[in-house]
């Protein structure tokens, strides 16, 4: 794709996978696939600009409401959008109320006359990923409905073998790991007209998988860890994201 390979400022908007979870730094924070391609932007274009409004848990409406109209008002050269898999992940869900949101998303973002980049999310192999199938592939079937309304481009994570080998996500089995976010990285690159650094969706090499009593361990510390509390929001209508300020509210300098 040829595009104009020179961006002065980006703007990220979503959700957890955008904030970054969960590529963890030591100080506990989270990096993750937009924070790494703000810094090889930076590296080419000083005085680059960088904000992140992304905030795990949240919902399609409230990235609509509480995200789009402040990053379109930044005026950034380059803005992605990334949201809705938390809505159909819920046990109700109107799929195409989702897809309304969306495109209302969309159309907010694209005033703020940047080049828009929308992604259809990875998908881990799996029980989950079965049962949500269909929602999933009813919401990004219509993002290209969206893109070509506001000359969006289409990541395609869905499409990935390489992204949904399980050794590519963290422990929650929601969220990618630290090389599940650099390939995310090096592929949004790529889609953006920038030269690549690497093939992001290589297959990881073969490895023997884990024997039985490795894998009932990893699914009662999953269970315990990660399920449980997951459960627990959902029935009490708690979101991990609850009074959570976006690590990088406004559009700065980035300094790494």
């Amino acid at each position: 794709m040829e595009m104009n390979a020179r961006y002065t400022s980006f703007v990220a908007v979503g959700d957890s996978f955008t904030e970054g979870m969960s590529d963890g730094l030591p100080d506990g924070s989270y990096r993750g696939w937009a924070d790494l391609l703000a810094a090889r932007l930076a590296a080419s274009s000083p005085g680059f600009r960088y904000a992140n409004l992304a905030v795990r848990g949240k919902l399609i409406g409230q990235i609509a409401d509480e995200q789009c109209g402040p990053a379109a008002a930044m005026g950034a050269d380059l803005v992605t959008l990334v949201g809705g898999l938390n809505d159909v992940l819920r046990p109700r869900c109107e799929v195409a109320q989702v897809c309304a949101r969306f495109e209302e998303a969309a159309a907010l973002l694209a005033r703020g006359g940047g080049q828009l980049v929308l992604m259809r999310s990875p998908g881990r192999q799996g029980p989950v990923l079965e049962r949500f199938r269909p929602r999933m592939e009813q919401l990004f079937a219509h993002l290209d409905e969206v893109a070509a309304r506001h000359g969006a481009v289409v990541v395609d994570l869905y499409a990935s073998r390489a992204l949904s080998d399980p050794r590519l996500w963290a422990d929650d089995r929601l969220h990618l790991n630290a090389e599940g976010h650099r390939r995310v990285a090096e592929a949004v690159w790529q889609a953006i007209g920038l030269p690549a650094g690497a093939d992001w969706d290589a297959p990881l090499p073969d490895a023997a998988p884990p024997g039985w009593g490795a894998r009932r361990a990893a699914d009662l510390r999953f269970a315990r860890e990660h399920l449980v509390p997951w459960i627990g929001r959902r029935v009490t209508g708690r979101s991990s994201g609850d009074g959570r300020p976006a690590k990088r509210p406004e559009l700065l300098p980035y300094e790494g």
